[in-house]
């Protein structure tokens, strides 16, 4: 969980990121939630909301999941939003539901699968304040964003990177 060092004249959000240690670094944009939505991200083929799922930006194995680069998420506001994070990792939940797992493209398919099957998976809801953000590996864990109770929507800025420990002020 971080914060900004400094909120005031961002002139190109696209650029937030260049100072913080990746280079190659990319924004993906920005994405506006409505106000009171139990989960945000969007099924684009059918307009539905996908829930918890994992990322697949780098198309990774089984073996090199763990690898894939982290998502730096800031709140833009107004309106608070929460980051919903399952206990579990792809990689376990691939192991439980895979006899051939090494072998496998982990996916959200899978943590359907480990769901259906009544395996357990606890989620934490951790509050974001405009300004506030986190750093997290989404190729790895089962995540959405909220804003469930909220009477303001929300706008989410997304970047994708390789950034060291402690490049922004943790919340935590």
């Amino acid at each position: 969980m971080v914060k900004l060092r400094h909120t005031d004249a961002i002139d190109l959000l696209s650029e937030l990121a260049d100072p913080l240690g990746d280079p190659n670094a990319i924004y993906l944009g920005q994405a506006a939630s409505p106000a009171k939505a139990l989960t945000t991200t969007d099924n684009y083929q059918d307009g539905r909301r996908l829930g918890l799922h994992v990322d697949n930006w780098d198309k990774l194995s089984y073996a090199e999941k763990h690898r894939g680069r982290r998502r730096l998420c800031l709140n833009l506001g107004p309106g608070t939003r929460y980051l919903l994070l399952g206990d579990i990792d792809i990689q376990a939940i691939c192991r439980t539901v895979h006899h051939d797992y090494e072998h496998h493209y982990p996916h959200t398919d899978d943590l359907r699968t480990y769901v259906a099957r009544h395996q357990p998976l606890r989620c934490l809801r951790i509050r974001l304040a405009p300004g506030e953000g986190y750093i997290a590996p989404t190729e790895l864990l089962p995540h959405d964003g909220s804003t469930e109770d909220q009477p303001e929507p929300s706008t989410a800025a997304f970047w994708l990177g390789h950034w060291p420990r402690g490049v922004l002020p943790s919340l935590i």
